[in-house]
């Protein structure tokens, strides 16, 4: 009578530690490898992120409503508090200049200088130069904020080393190189929507040209014509994930969909090409909202997102602005997207935090990874704020209002 009872329980004992063990080696495997530790160690040191042990409560009156009020609240908040951290380390890397497009985006829809105020201070700081001469798409990056200031100053310092950057950069595209110019799918989002506001301000046709030469290059390596989604480059066409399934990166992938949206945001409706980049942006934005978390939120590796347990809120908030963007532009349907939008919305403010920290952001990197749930860095925030905005667009428009409720 007692063999039974201590065997049930020595059995017990067992099944608890595999349990504990499992539980253990799952957690472990998610957590940073220390490749990626490298990289926040270094982000951490140059001041675009950090991932603190305890970052504090989360935000608890931050209201998902599509009202003005409640999503400028919400840019406001993240918006200050990244500001004041970073300010005084402003620097010209990409990492900076999506969290600068973002302070663009901030300004225009709460209607506070403070954001475009600082961004001046940028630019004087680097003398409107690019980071490079004849800059990869990275270094370009930059030009979205000089061109956008161009456009509210009409200053011509603010474009003209600019501007010659890009015509020579025409001047040498038929330079031998090793590989296509935007050959990795970042590359979207960092180079065409300069390249297009330059044509806005300049009408030179030239500007298009080299966007239409190049982004189908890119398109023709990397677009996945079957799942309507983009690898993030060469390396990673034979890529999968642990389930078996292709690799496909939620942040690459909002890379090219707010691509798309700063894009065509400045590419003239009557132009007869702009119809080919609408119906792949039609496709992409088709496939994500089927990908979409029941939180509101994507995961980094999109196709098997179990693996991978924490949203990631770079490539979430791109996601959002792309869309958001569409249904604004009369692009994409209000019915299918309004409701997307809004529940991703909803998922990016639960993870803000009391003082303003958008949580849940993936450190520098070329793939679906693995960080802690503090893990906070610009560019990301650059993405909320673009989508703060163009929510803020919707719920100021009359024609979306009735998707709302």
């Amino acid at each position: 009578m007692r063999v039974r009872p201590c065997l049930k329980c020595l059995a017990g004992c067992f099944l608890s530690i595999a349990i504990v063990s499992v539980s253990s080696a799952l957690y472990a495997q998610h957590l940073p490898t220390p490749q990626e530790q490298m990289r926040i160690d270094e982000a951490i040191a140059n001041h675009i992120g950090d991932v603190p042990d305890n970052a504090g409560p989360l935000a608890k009156h931050l209201s998902p409503k599509l009202t003005p009020k409640a999503v400028e609240t919400a840019i406001r908040k993240v918006g200050d508090w990244q500001l004041q951290r970073s300010q005084s380390y402003f620097g010209n890397e990409w990492t900076w200049s999506v969290l600068y497009t973002g302070f663009m985006a901030a300004s225009n829809a709460t209607g506070d200088s403070k954001y475009s105020d600082a961004m001046l201070e940028v630019g004087r700081k680097f003398d409107w130069r690019l980071r490079s001469h004849l800059p990869n798409a990275d270094d370009q990056s930059i030009g979205q904020t000089y061109t956008e200031l161009y456009m509210q100053k009409q200053n011509q310092d603010m474009i003209a080393g600019t501007r010659t950057e890009l015509d020579d950069l025409i001047a040498h595209e038929n330079d031998p190189a090793p590989r296509i110019p935007w050959w990795w799918c970042d590359a979207l989002f960092m180079a065409p929507p300069l390249w297009s506001r330059m044509n806005a301000i300049t009408h030179d046709g030239k500007y298009l040209d080299y966007i239409d030469r190049e982004w189908w290059k890119t398109s023709d390596l990397l677009y996945d014509r079957q799942e309507h989604l983009y690898f993030r480059d060469a390396t990673y066409l034979n890529k999968t994930e642990p389930n078996g399934k292709k690799m496909f990166w939620s942040r690459g992938n909002g890379w090219v969909l707010a691509g798309f949206a700063r894009l065509l945001q400045y590419f003239p409706k009557d132009d007869p090409r702009r119809e080919k980049y609408v119906q792949q942006y039609r496709e992409m934005a088709a496939k994500l909202i089927t990908l979409q978390g029941k939180d509101g939120l994507w995961r980094s590796g999109l196709l098997d997102p179990d693996y991978y347990g924490l949203p990631e809120n770079s490539g979430s908030a791109l996601i959002a602005y792309g869309l958001a963007y569409g249904v604004n532009d009369g692009i994409l349907d209000p019915k299918v997207y309004t409701p997307a939008v809004k529940h991703a919305w909803k998922g990016l403010l639960s993870y803000v935090y009391a003082d303003g920290r958008l949580g849940c952001i993936q450190q520098v990197g070329a793939a679906p990874s693995f960080y802690k749930p503090t893990s906070s860095f610009i560019f990301g925030v650059g993405g909320f704020l673009l989508a703060g905005s163009e929510i803020d667009r919707m719920a100021k428009s009359q024609k979306s209002n009735c998707y709302m409720k």
